[in-house]
């Protein structure tokens, strides 16, 4: 199988034309960012993807700790999520400690982690991923925007046990190559959807962990009653993750019945002031 050469989000065929520009744009630099590491780090002369004859089976709970954490919540499982700001809200580096953060998302009993690692319009880096993972103790999910497979290697070094990716920026094609890496390189990829279209990526093949991110990146609105309408068409296999826009218990408690079993969560967390609190009410509802 050949490895993927980047997110068709402009110009392809396989492209989605209704991309929203702010996701245009990171892509953009994202892409640039990599340009430049493999200049000036040597990553081309270091590290290359692994080669894949044959598409690697899909990760177990037995063999992925991101999956063993969910696994032994289902149903209640909350993803904590850090980082250190979006385009929507700016900065938090005045009013979020990192470290202090992910050690309060560990004595509060999240399954597991979340962490940003996008630097230039959500503030992260992988060594902030790094660090947190070592704080918390749990299982960690690097959230970035995939374009280049060292994005994934840098995952694996920076202590990740989960990559995220973004069906939106991929054909099928190219979506199932980088979930394949990931895997080769001992990572679950969570697969996060937002509609129809993108839920169509995955037919033909076996997913672990599959999300719906309840805010629109293109609008930046938020509808948990469409995720929950999505619902019936995930893979059946798959954990379910619902993403963003959980703010009060009773949005989790309608997540749940719909039949989702992890809930990544960031913002409500971030700004609560009290986040091991916020936690045990969200817990209260699962």
């Amino acid at each position: 199988m050949s490895s993927p050469t980047g997110p068709r989000s402009r110009g392809g065929s396989s492209a989605r034309a209704d991309l929203a520009d702010i996701l245009v744009q990171i892509v953009h630099r994202r892409t640039e960012r990599l340009q430049e590491a493999r200049r000036e780090d040597g990553w081309q002369a270091t590290w290359s993807p692994p080669a894949l004859d044959a598409e690697p089976a899909p990760r177990t709970a037995a063999s992925n700790r991101f999956l063993a954490g969910i696994e032994a919540q289902r149903g209640r499982a909350i993803i904590a999520e850090v980082k250190m700001g979006s385009p929507s809200l700016g900065s938090l580096a005045d009013s979020v400690d990192p470290l202090a953060q992910a050690r309060a998302y560990a004595r509060g009993e999240a399954a597991a982690l979340s962490v940003v690692v996008e630097p230039d319009f959500f503030h992260g880096s992988y060594e902030l991923l790094a660090a947190c993972a070592e704080a918390s103790g749990l299982p960690a999910v690097a959230k970035d925007f995939i374009v280049d497979p060292l994005q994934i290697e840098w995952a694996r070094r920076a202590g990740a046990s989960a990559v995220l990716l973004i069906a939106a920026l991929y054909a099928p094609d190219e979506l199932r190559d980088y979930a394949a890496i990931a895997r080769a390189c001992g990572l679950v990829p969570l697969i996060e959807t937002h509609d129809a279209d993108d839920v169509a990526k995955l037919d033909g093949a076996d997913w672990e962990l599959v999300g719906i991110n309840n805010r629109d990146l293109r609008t930046f609105t938020v509808d948990l009653e469409q995720s929950m309408a999505l619902v019936p068409s995930l893979p059946v296999g798959a954990l379910k993750v619902a993403e963003s826009g959980i703010h009060e218990p009773d949005d989790l408690a309608g997540l749940r019945a719909a039949g989702f079993d992890a809930y990544l969560i960031g913002e409500s967390l971030l700004t609560s002031g009290d986040p091991l609190a916020k936690l045990d009410a969200l817990r209260g509802a699962a």
